[in-house]
């Protein structure tokens, strides 16, 4: 058993055991565990749009990578995705998971894509934990239930259920962007770079368009707000990041 990491007061990465898994060949910069899901897409959009260096890890989630003991020294939960800063806060490595809380922090090593204002500020965060608590959790199910092993299931009261919730939670959002070109107005934050995945994959990955009801007149706010963000060369190049081969 690898052990875990307690503490971040540590020299190099390799005092990281998941380096030993998956190599740093630039240890300088942050190093992603990810594939690209709609929570993997967060960080890798987020790097991308913020220019900051970084070097890619695919864990592939279909063949357990993210259950083994070398990843979950870094997140004992066995989520994706995963990093390690080597300049984190005083110049100490960092090793973080959750996609919001990793948002956040990038946010806050950066300066961008979260306001200075504090009352801006805080409701960003709440439209991130929106997409964390809600969003993510409800889509997801969505997605099991309607192209994965749940499919299967005679019973479709479940998959109902998870339908009718992520329409509502699409109505929610509709609203927010009603008037605004982003979540938060004209500023283009993490709250979007958390939610733009999650929106796509329900559409497309999961196919449930047409279960939803999301088309440009049910959802009109969402629907250009996607076609923004998907417009953009960081969210391009991020969707793809880290991909399976």
């Amino acid at each position: 058993m690898i052990p875990m990491m307690q503490e971040h007061n540590v020299s190099n990465l390799s005092s990281f055991p998941i380096t030993m898994r998956w190599p740093a060949q630039h240890p300088d910069r942050i190093q992603l565990y990810s594939l690209n899901t709609p929570n993997g897409v967060k960080v890798s959009i987020m790097l991308e749009e913020t220019g900051q260096p970084y070097e890619p890890h695919l864990v592939d989630i279909m063949k357990d990578e993210s259950h083994t003991p070398a990843f979950l020294s870094l997140n004992p939960n066995g989520k994706i995705p995963a990093i390690i800063d080597p300049a984190g806060p005083g110049g100490r490595p960092l090793g973080l998971f959750e996609s919001g809380a990793i948002l956040l922090y990038l946010a806050d090593k950066t300066g961008k894509f979260i306001s200075a204002d504090p009352i801006q500020r805080w409701e960003t965060i709440q439209w991130v934990f929106f997409q964390m608590a809600s969003i993510g959790p409800m889509f997801g199910q969505v997605g099991f239930f309607n192209k994965f092993a749940g499919k299967e299931i005679a019973d479709k009261r479940p998959l109902e259920r998870y339908v009718a919730e992520s329409k509502r939670l699409l109505g929610v959002l509709d609203t927010r962007l009603d008037g605004r070109s982003w979540i938060m107005g004209d500023d283009y934050t993490i709250a979007d770079i958390a939610t733009i995945g999650w929106v796509r994959n329900l559409i497309t990955f999961y196919e449930a368009r047409e279960l939803v009801g999301y088309d440009s007149d049910s959802f009109a706010n969402v629907a250009a707000w996607l076609d923004r963000g998907l417009a953009r060369p960081a969210v391009q190049r991020g969707l793809e990041i880290p991909k399976r081969g």
